[in-house]
């Protein structure tokens, strides 16, 4: 077996699962929230969990290998990246100037947060004991609450367009929201299969190579990274057609915080509990 063969089907297995995570499921998501007509936030909210799928698979799947350290490195080295991403496509945008409002602000307190707690539980050696679950389980939705009553008297009114017949249009939107949820099945089956892969090749690199899982995590967690980036600079793009800017950072920072909660509180903790039943 050859340690640079392992690397590459790594990267090829990472690379995959982040495409299909962009090119499909965030698309789907996307098409999916047009469809319901919803609000910036809430497209962010759902925007967040999906671009969390990649760490979702490689988590769950380090720890059915055994490698709980990798988790806890790749779940830090995630919501780093995509805080600095998400600062990134901020300036880029030329949009800093809206980070003062107070609904957004708040949520980057959050956000930071969500960052500290992971260096302090690894610092500590914790990062696999599982008490930390309900622990996570009650912050995420402590955490989810101070959002939304941030965000409440910032809500946009998103109502969709008068039809002349509305009898057809329930109807086509029925059919579209159908379509739509089955193709999710489909991509998440898609990665599935992949992560199973990726299972296979983690084992490989820290069992029989030697490779720290430290290492190994933080790889990932920049791989992983990529559909955030991709998503932060799309959403203030998606917006800024419409000369709303300010609904295209509320987006991206929604995206941003439920990204990092969902890796840090609903996904970490998942690989805790993997791994205290496995092994």
């Amino acid at each position: 077996m050859n340690l640079g063969i392992e690397f590459f089907k790594l990267l090829i297995q990472v690379l995959l699962i982040v495409l299909v995570s962009k090119y499909l499921l965030i698309s789907l998501l996307r098409a999916l929230s047009k469809t319901l007509n919803l609000n910036a936030k809430i497209t962010g909210n759902i925007t967040g969990i999906a671009t969390s799928v990649p760490e979702l698979l490689t988590v769950s799947f380090s720890a059915l290998s055994g490698l709980a350290n990798a988790s806890a490195f790749n779940i830090l080295s995630s919501n780093i990246i995509n805080t600095l991403q998400y600062f990134t496509s901020i300036t880029l945008n030329k949009n800093v100037r809206i980070l003062k409002k107070k609904n957004i602000l708040i949520d980057l307190i959050l956000v930071g947060i969500t960052i500290i707690i992971p260096i302090i539980i690894i610092l500590l050696g914790k990062e696999n004991d599982i008490w930390i679950a309900p622990v996570f389980i009650l912050l995420f939705f402590v955490f989810s609450k101070i959002s939304k009553i941030n965000h409440k008297n910032h809500s946009e009114n998103a109502k969709g367009t008068k039809s002349e017949n509305k009898e057809n249009r329930k109807n086509k939107k029925i059919v579209m929201v159908t379509l739509q949820i089955v193709g999710l099945l489909v991509v998440g089956l898609l990665l599935f299969i992949i992560g199973n892969m990726l299972s296979s090749t983690l084992e490989n690199l820290c069992n029989i190579f030697g490779i720290s899982q430290g290492l190994i995590g933080v790889i990932l967690g920049f791989m992983t990274s990529m559909p955030e980036l991709i998503t932060f600079f799309e959403s203030q793009k998606h917006h800024k057609k419409t000369k709303n800017e300010e609904a295209g950072v509320v987006e991206a920072t929604s995206n941003l915080l439920t990204s990092n909660m969902m890796n840090l509180f609903i996904i970490q903790t998942i690989g805790i509990a993997i791994y205290f039943f496995m092994f």
